[in-house]
């Protein structure tokens, strides 16, 4: 009976992540403000601006959604993998992707946004070229490798850990239910 009472309380425990999801929300709302400001701010310089500053201000627009886009995918999966199921039944227009994604497909995604927002990085410092010290565009570079590598290196070990678990599941003898 106490291991049942354990038990119970430690998987209703997984709602305090809830007001995690929250706050991402408040995240998300900051970002479109952000965002927001970002769209005014390149209206206003529309005509007058050389191409290169149109250029870096769309590019701050592709950062901005990334960035907010990361975000829906972190709130949706990792609510749905950590604390409850949305019943999808009741949104007519729920994405496909949604409630598909497990804890290693989040990861992934994941560290794939964070190297496609660092990429644009990058782009937006290689298009502001005379205003970007070699320093700052080195760094900029240095950092950006070190997340492609991680998210190469990730892939890599979920692929090995997921062709372990294959060979696992057909073996004579192991179940198809696996971990």
């Amino acid at each position: 009976m106490l291991e049942r009472l354990l038990e119970r309380f430690l998987f209703t425990s997984r709602w305090l992540l809830a007001p995690f999801y929250m706050g991402l929300v408040v995240a998300l709302l900051v970002v479109l403000i952000k965002a927001l400001q970002e769209l005014a701010h390149l209206v206003r310089i529309a005509v007058g601006a050389a191409e290169s500053d149109i250029i870096v201000g769309v590019l701050t627009l592709v950062d901005l959604t990334l960035t907010g886009s990361l975000i829906i995918i972190v709130i949706f999966s990792g609510y749905e993998n950590f604390v409850s199921k949305i019943d999808e039944s009741t949104h007519k227009d729920w994405p496909e992707w949604m409630g598909k994604i497990d804890f290693t497909g989040l990861k992934l995604k994941l560290m794939s946004s964070i190297v496609a927002i660092s990429a644009v990085q990058v782009l937006k410092a290689f298009m502001n070229i005379r205003n970007v010290s070699d320093r700052d565009l080195t760094w900029h570079l240095t950092i950006h490798m070190g997340f492609v590598v991680s998210a190469l290196i990730l892939a890599l070990t979920d692929r090995i850990s997921e062709g372990g678990h294959k060979a696992e599941r057909t073996q004579p003898g192991h179940s198809a239910g696996g971990l």
